[in-house]
């Protein structure tokens, strides 16, 4: 049908122009952040276009649903302005079924989604934060400054008074070597010299003339008390720095795998299984191996408490009722002040203890569930980002239509404003979620929760003409209530 392509032609590039400019926002957002990571490391080309890459596609999660819900406002919202909707409904095509195409389009996109978040992202997010972690860790681009100790070649530190315009030539130069491990032992100091890189860049070679080499005897038999050093004047000399330090390294992607973000959902739910069989019978041992120190305990003290009542059975004196022997525990008077004092440091020691055990063992614990339902989180989320897609079409289409406004002006405005509240509400969620104060699952799916019954709401009054969904109705209702007051 012509009216159908022509819809699917209007919104198709409308989403690609919204979806691109929320990856790119999203992107700079991640430059902004990483951006000291990023300056003065030399990083290549290639580098960096395939960490944005990366990047990129662990966005999708987050620009999908935005851009849905941005281009059915703005291709109902200029079906409206220009009134194409309306001549639509005069020849007795509904709202339904103008938005029938978008549906199935949406539909399409809700399973792509699914698919990309449970094959793709991971994969994306694994070769991200693998790229991100050697980036960061990579070290400065040697660039070294006048009149500063520098400190970037490992071992050395260098000093330069004046560099040349070429950049290479230097002057007033002074090198601390600690190769050795051993301080400021051994220096270098020249006059002029120049730096330049070997062919295969992996090493610098800096060029002294008229200088001297001064060096501490440490291995002299009285070095403390003597201080001997040992000078030697050169005219050329030539010092090698390895720049292999300056690489960026490459860490082993298995490093990442066992993170929850790094898994789909056939591997979330082996270890959510195996995290769960670990931690209930970690509990179990904990447990039985506290009780058998408890009786461990109580058998040490029912046994001192029988010796003591035998020394004294043995000294002809007398057992009150209340005595150790009779209840088990030393709590009478029936002990002397020494053993009454060996007891309760006994007893407070274990005592402490056992409570530091306790509070191990329950951080120890506490993190554990935290790690699951992280786990639980990310399988719950691999189905919230299709289920989005379909929300804020629904929501999207409807106020289109309310609002009857294209461009870039007012829906860019009701999106943000849907979007940011979509977002606030998953982002507490899930965090109360993560602290054990709500069910992970109604954490992961609280925010489609509330949007689902504004989108089931606007789209039955699209779908039926409701007067809710003419602007002018407003406008007439309202002004009628101001003239009437």
């Amino acid at each position: 049908m012509k009216i159908y392509r022509y819809i699917i032609r209007q919104y198709f590039g409308t989403f690609l122009l919204t979806f691109a400019i929320s990856v790119f926002i999203l992107l700079m957002q991640f430059l902004w952040q990483y951006i000291e990571d990023f300056i003065g490391k030399g990083l290549e080309i290639s580098v960096m276009a395939k960490l944005l890459c990366y990047t990129s596609l662990t966005f999708v999660p987050l620009a999908l649903p935005l851009a849905i819900l941005l281009s059915s406002l703005m291709c109902f919202g200029n079906l409206g302005e220009y009134y194409e909707l309306v001549a639509m409904k005069a020849s007795g095509i509904s709202v339904w079924k103008v938005m029938r195409p978008l549906l199935l389009f949406s539909v399409a996109m809700s399973v792509m989604a699914f698919f990309f978040s449970n094959n793709v992202l991971p994969y994306a997010n694994l070769k991200m934060r693998s790229m991100l972690y050697d980036v960061t860790r990579k070290k400065m681009t040697l660039e070294i400054p006048e009149g500063v100790f520098y400190r970037g070649i490992d071992k050395y530190v260098i000093r330069v008074g004046r560099k040349g315009a070429d950049g290479g030539s230097l002057y007033d130069v002074m090198i601390y070597d600690h190769s050795g491990g051993q301080g400021n032992v051994m220096v270098t100091v020249a006059d002029s010299g120049y730096m330049a890189m070997t062919p295969s860049q992996r090493e610098m070679v800096f060029t002294l003339y008229d200088g001297y080499n001064y060096s501490e005897m440490v291995d002299d038999k009285n070095y403390r008390d003597r201080r001997p050093f040992q000078k030697m004047s050169f005219k050329r000399q030539l010092i090698t720095f390895d720049m292999s330090q300056f690489d960026m390294g490459h860490t082993d992607e298995d490093a990442f795998k066992s993170h929850q973000d790094m898994m789909n959902i056939k591997q979330l739910n082996y270890s959510i299984d195996s995290l769960m069989r670990r931690d209930a019978a970690d509990r179990e041992r904990f447990v039985s191996n506290s009780y058998r120190r408890y009786q461990n305990l109580t058998a040490d003290a029912g046994a001192f408490a029988d010796s003591d009542a035998r020394q004294r059975r043995r000294r002809g004196e007398a057992l009150e009722s209340d005595s150790i022997a009779t209840f088990f525990w030393p709590l009478t008077s029936n002990f002397s002040e020494k053993d009454r004092k060996t007891i309760i440091d006994m007893a407070v020691s274990t005592a402490g203890s056992m409570r530091e055990n306790v509070a191990f063992n329950a951080k120890d614990f506490g993190r554990r569930d935290v790690n699951i339902r992280k786990h639980e989180q990310v399988l719950h989320k691999k189905f919230t980002l299709s289920v989005a897609c379909l929300l804020f079409f629904f929501i999207g289409a409807p106020l289109g239509a309310i609002i009857r406004k294209g461009g870039l002006g007012m829906p860019v405005v009701v999106s943000v404003v849907f979007f940011v509240v979509y977002y606030i509400i998953t982002i507490t969620s899930e965090r109360v979620a993560l602290s054990g104060d709500m069910p992970v699952f109604l954490g992961a799916w609280l925010s489609s929760m509330v949007l689902f019954p504004i989108g089931f709401f606007l789209t039955f009054k699209a779908v039926t003409d409701s007067a809710i969904m003419d602007a002018e109705s407003w406008k007439k209702f309202l002004t009628f209530k101001s003239h009437k007051k």
